[in-house]
């Protein structure tokens, strides 16, 4: 994906606002802007996983799904199969923050260069975490 495209979908994602729980009320956080110097996140709002990810999350029914394990500086495709939308932040530090619209949304984040264990949650339903492992 180009950057031309990236850029679009991001502006399209800024100015459409994403949306919380449904009937949930209140709003969803904005966007992180703090993240680290090697993290990376793109948003595109097709459906399916990007074709260069090297592993993929899916979320769905508020989980996102067994643990994954990643090479440092590998592709994470995200993919969003509720109708909410939803985040996969890095719970310590900003090694990675991507915002994932709802209804088969998907974004990539690039995986931290450093190994380790790296758990994560969701910014607008603190009740979904998961674990991305990088070695």
């Amino acid at each position: 994906m180009n950057n031309r495209k990236v850029r679009a979908g991001l502006l399209a994602l800024i100015l459409a606002g994403t949306g919380g729980c449904a009937g949930g009320g209140g709003s969803p956080a904005p966007p992180s802007s703090s993240a680290s110097p090697g993290a990376t996140a793109t948003v595109s709002q097709g459906t399916g996983s990007p074709a260069n990810a090297a592993a993929s999350i899916t979320i769905k029914d508020f989980e996102y799904g067994t643990p994954i394990t990643v090479s440092p500086g590998a592709t994470v495709a995200v993919t969003n199969m509720d109708s909410a939308a939803h985040t996969v932040t890095a719970d310590a530090g900003s090694a990675f923050d991507v915002d994932v619209k709802g209804s088969g949304g998907t974004g990539t984040f690039t995986a931290p260069m450093q190994p380790g264990s790296y758990p994560y949650h969701c910014t607008y339903h603190p009740g979904m975490h998961g674990t991305l492992t990088v070695k």
